[in-house]
């Protein structure tokens, strides 16, 4: 607590506004022990933001003040287990007069079976290395001298959700119809994409945590020839921002709602009520209904596909009674 009271006293002038995208694979023997710890430490430190703790490893986003985040990361990678912890970094939208991230509401620190929520802990194999059997790792610039080799025999499969591809996406990627990360596995299981078994695929995501264990769970259904993007998007778009293969904004689990990698980033997602092009998400009208759409500000009460066809199906009913 000494710590936070100097960090209220400091030059909002000097303050710096991050955000930290990290994760890393390796075994926890005591994952509440570790939760318990880092919950603390990020108390202590004036951090908000969210961090999974499991068995297999951790995975969380913070953020806070610069200073304040660097001596996170300092202590977290102390420990033997979390020192080679993958880490990005981008801009916050600020902080508050406090000092803590105004991107997020509170800290959320838990333990969960996964630290990705495939519905799949029992498949991953996972040592002080990470898992055993994923996708073979490729950069940025090996990217694209797979597909300067390969060329159109090159599948880009998106292992995020639609909403996400919807603002932002590889040119031509596969983009799975789910809305949660545990529908992967279902979709998977279809056969909606046996076509591309004997073909290199390329899995990518925000941050690369999603398409390590993507990449390993499609290995494990036949798939011959399965890449995943190191670093995911925010390292690719650090390297080629809108120059490369990427095409639109990034969505985000923040206030921030998406990051752009350029002045000139592309707009290629769709509002839901008029059509026009917007990057921008928000919930459906519904106060009921947690499912986001992408919707520009003008539009911004446009109801998801579920509860518009039942103000439809209300709209006929009351039709027919009058």
């Amino acid at each position: 607590m000494h710590w936070c009271r100097e960090f209220r006293s400091y030059d909002q002038q000097m303050a710096l506004a991050k955000i930290i995208l990290y994760y890393v694979f390796t075994p926890l023997s005591d994952p509440t022990a570790v939760r318990l710890w880092q919950r603390d430490l990020a108390e202590s430190l004036n951090l908000r933001g969210r961090v999974l703790i499991s068995h297999d490893g951790i995975n969380g986003t913070l953020g806070g003040d610069i200073r304040a985040v660097k001596r996170y990361l300092r202590k977290t990678r102390d420990y033997p287990a979390f020192k080679n912890l993958d880490v990005k970094w981008s801009d916050g939208s600020g902080l508050d007069e406090g000092g803590a991230s105004l991107d997020f509401p509170k800290l959320s620190v838990r333990v969960r079976n996964e630290i990705v929520s495939f519905g799949a802990p029992g498949e991953l194999h996972v040592t002080s290395d990470g898992i055993v059997g994923g996708g073979t790792r490729l950069s940025p610039d090996a990217l694209h001298d797979l597909i300067a080799t390969r060329g159109d025999e090159v599948t880009f499969f998106d292992g995020r959700n639609a909403l996400e591809a919807a603002i932002g996406r590889f040119q031509n990627a596969v983009i799975p119809d789910v809305n949660t990360t545990r529908e992967f596995v279902a979709e998977l299981d279809s056969g909606a994409y046996d076509h591309l078994k004997r073909h290199p695929v390329v899995t990518y995501c925000t941050g690369g945590v999603r398409c390590e264990v993507l990449s390993s769970l499609m290995l494990n259904r036949g798939f011959t020839e399965v890449y995943q993007l190191d670093g995911g998007i925010v390292r690719y778009g650090e390297r080629y921002g809108d120059s490369g293969l990427w095409q639109g904004s990034l969505y985000v689990f923040d206030k921030r709602g998406s990051i752009d990698f350029s002045p000139h980033a592309a707009v290629i997602g769709e509002c839901v009520g008029c059509g026009g092009p917007t990057k921008r998400t928000g919930n459906c009208r519904d106060a009921s209904c947690d499912n986001q759409l992408v919707v520009c500000e003008r539009c911004d009460h446009a109801l998801c596909d579920r509860h518009a066809a039942e103000q439809l199906k209300q709209v006929g009913v009351d039709g027919m009674m009058q």
